[in-house]
């Protein structure tokens, strides 16, 4: 089993990148968030593992964290849920963002990712419900801060995606009320 890897980042094609280890040269499948969070090609890394051989070949997969690793074992245990499902799953979302809404039960987000549909969606709440909380720091049931969820409920309402609501977010004041901070959100949204 391979578990990690050292080396030199030959090629970066999404998903997949090319890490040069002593001259062999590893293709790894990275979920969307270790691929925007990797150096430059040719600069060096290291990357967490998840070998798997099936039928049509073997696989390796890639993590910068072990949060990530661990998420993407948690979905492929779930039914239905293959190694581009699980890759899709954690391209949409970030593994703190999936541990939240798997603990508040928000089928709303899972259903935005390319792939996830309805049931699909409803039987990864089911199966994730209470196996990510320790991971994504979540605990199931407690809304972390209900202004910032409102905040980011409101953004997602309006149309900006994940991504977007969440980065906005982040550079709004830890203590905001909800309408001051959706006001605040929209202007830094229609700055960009």
């Amino acid at each position: 089993m391979i578990g990690r890897l050292t080396g030199l980042i030959a090629e970066k094609n999404p998903p997949q990148i090319v890490l040069d280890v002593g001259g062999v040269g590893y293709e790894l499948d990275v979920p969307m968030s270790t691929f925007y969070n990797l150096p430059g090609a040719g600069e060096r890394t290291t990357l967490l593992t998840h070998f798997a051989v099936r039928e049509d070949g073997h696989f390796l997969y890639g993590f910068l964290s072990e949060a990530e690793r661990f998420a993407f074992r948690r979905l492929l245990k779930i039914s239905g849920i293959g190694a581009r499902t699980a890759l899709a799953v954690l391209s949409g979302l970030s593994v703190d963002d999936l541990a939240a809404a798997v603990a508040r039960q928000e089928i709303g987000r899972l259903v935005k990712i390319p792939g996830i549909g309805k049931k699909t969606a409803e039987r990864l709440l089911l199966e994730l419900k209470g196996k990510l909380a320790e991971v994504g720091g979540a605990t199931p049931g407690v809304a972390v801060n209900d202004a910032r969820d409102d905040i980011l409920n409101a953004l997602l309402a309006l149309g900006y995606n994940d991504k977007e609501a969440t980065a906005a977010l982040k550079q709004l004041p830890a203590d905001v009320a909800t309408a001051d901070g959706i006001r605040q959100a929209l202007k830094l949204l229609s700055k960009v």
